[in-house]
């Protein structure tokens, strides 16, 4: 999916039903540009501070489903209220930001838009929230559940020990036993061995 800014009256195709109106008053109050970007395997969104040249700018994958969109926005737009409040004198992922992003999240808890169970997994988490969505296995788990059925696409815990499997790039692995929160799969042709997240997908073989 290229890269490509979302105008605000398309913005509504991305997120669940209701929830368009209270997203757009904290783009326009901020200024925000929106750009909603390719899938990327590293992060699911991006922020980025105004200066005396830009507005505050964020980016998020466009291959989300509604809820897990909604809430990588949310996530983002907490970086931005912490800097509008603190600049960068604070962490990044620190208690500032972690209590921004527990109150973005109740506003939208309580507006009821979540389906149960991902209203359950983010409660849980409202204490102490993630650095990053997917450092949160079992609020992933949930999202997948919303996501397009993909053939032949697992997480790396659904796979059976020893199955084998592709990641995006061409490597080859075989499943192993579970270390702690990850796998331990060995890479085929090398033999090393690498640590797996358990919410991890892979193309099985």
């Amino acid at each position: 999916m290229p890269k490509r800014e979302a105008p605000l009256d398309t913005l509504g195709h991305f997120l669940p039903p209701d929830t368009y109106p209270l997203v757009q008053s904290f783009l326009r109050e901020y200024k925000v540009h929106l750009t909603i970007t390719r899938a990327r395997e590293s992060i699911l969104g991006d922020y980025r501070h105004a200066t005396h040249a830009d507005n505050h700018r964020i980016s998020v994958n466009g291959n989300l489903n509604v809820y897990a969109f909604l809430i990588t926005l949310l996530h983002e737009l907490a970086h931005l209220l912490t800097f509008d409040s603190y600049g960068n004198r604070v962490a990044s992922h620190g208690k500032e930001w972690k209590g921004q992003f527990s109150i973005l999240l109740k506003q939208f808890l309580q507006a009821g838009v979540f389906p149960d169970d991902i209203r359950d997994a983010l409660a849980r988490s409202l204490h102490n929230p993630a650095a990053t969505t997917c450092a949160e296995d079992d609020l992933m788990r949930v999202l997948r559940r919303y996501d397009a059925k993909r053939d032949g696409v697992f997480m790396v815990e659904e796979l059976e020990l020893g199955a084998r499997f592709v990641i995006k790039g061409g490597k080859q692995f075989r499943r192993g036993a579970k270390v702690r929160k990850r796998y331990q799969c060995m890479e085929e042709g090398t033999g090393s061995v690498y640590l797996f997240s358990p919410v991890y997908e892979v193309r099985k073989l």
